[in-house]
């Protein structure tokens, strides 16, 4: 789902709860709710990881967004890594997973993603979507590992550069 379709989608306030045990990686790891100074870092993610990355005043609107699940990473006083996903009703998305290059393959992403499903599903999330560049095969292999399924694939559906998404489904684990 592009930013303008979840910016669509209700508005509202973020939720302050955050998941059980938000510390991981014996404590290297925070997980937690981004406050607004965290943005600029956020950004600078995006614009390293994706080649059509949203603006960091896209990231603020997130943040008055009541269904939306943003939780970043922040490994001592760093913030390296971030996950947005919105429910609705018994539906959810991931919009966005992203680690710091220099932190990638460090089980950062995994721990985003896991979080981020945990609260989509005590909200009553029955079905989790989400696409993913056909070219992205860590990413790929990340979403599977979780259970998701590719259903379907979007032509061209990435601009920059132009590329085919994969559409990914994953039923809620009761």
């Amino acid at each position: 789902m592009g930013s303008s379709a979840w910016t669509a989608a209700n508005g509202g306030r973020l939720s302050e709860r955050l998941p059980e045990g938000t510390l991981t990686r014996a404590g290297a790891i925070e997980l937690r709710t981004p406050r607004a100074s965290d943005l600029a870092a956020v950004a600078a993610i995006e614009e390293a990881s994706f080649g059509d990355p949203w603006s960091a005043k896209e990231f603020s609107s997130v943040l008055a967004v009541d269904h939306s699940i943003f939780l970043i990473a922040e490994s001592r006083g760093e913030i390296v890594g971030y996950v947005i996903a919105i429910a609705v009703l018994d539906e959810a998305e991931i919009l966005n997973v992203a680690v710091s290059p220099s932190r990638r393959g460090e089980g950062i992403g995994g721990d985003l993603l896991d979080a981020a499903l945990k609260q989509v599903e005590s909200r009553g999330a029955e079905s989790l979507f989400l696409e993913v560049r056909v070219s992205n095969v860590a990413a790929r292999a990340l979403y599977q590992s979780r259970g998701f399924a590719e259903i379907s694939k979007r032509k061209n559906y990435y601009r920059t550069p132009l590329e085919d998404a994969l559409v990914m489904r994953r039923a809620a684990k009761r």
